[in-house]
């Protein structure tokens, strides 16, 4: 059973991402918006362990939020825009906001 993880809060604020990281199956997606795109800054914490998973891991980010937020994204990761969220959450079994 396939599950879209849906992350929103600042992965510098507290262990989600990590978290999240841990129960990923292989089938599963991770959807960054608002804050959680920031844990695609270069020379972070966050953004190592993301890429440590780039070829065994889908990850999308809401193109809005990495655009409010100047952010230079690997090409390894899918921007969506609002229509592709929904696309995504219902491709996928669940969905999982980590609130």
């Amino acid at each position: 059973m396939s599950t879209l993880h849906v992350l929103s809060h600042s992965p510098f604020a507290d262990t989600r991402l990590s978290s999240c990281l841990r129960v990923l199956g292989h089938e599963d997606a991770i959807l960054l918006c608002g804050d959680a795109t920031y844990a695609l800054n270069a020379a972070t914490a966050a953004r190592q362990l993301l890429d440590a998973r780039a070829e065994s891991m889908r990850l999308f980010v809401l193109d809005e939020d990495a655009k409010a937020r100047n952010l230079a994204l690997p090409d390894w990761v899918t921007l969506v825009d609002y229509p592709g969220f929904v696309e995504l959450s219902v491709s996928y079994d669940k969905v999982n906001t980590w609130l």
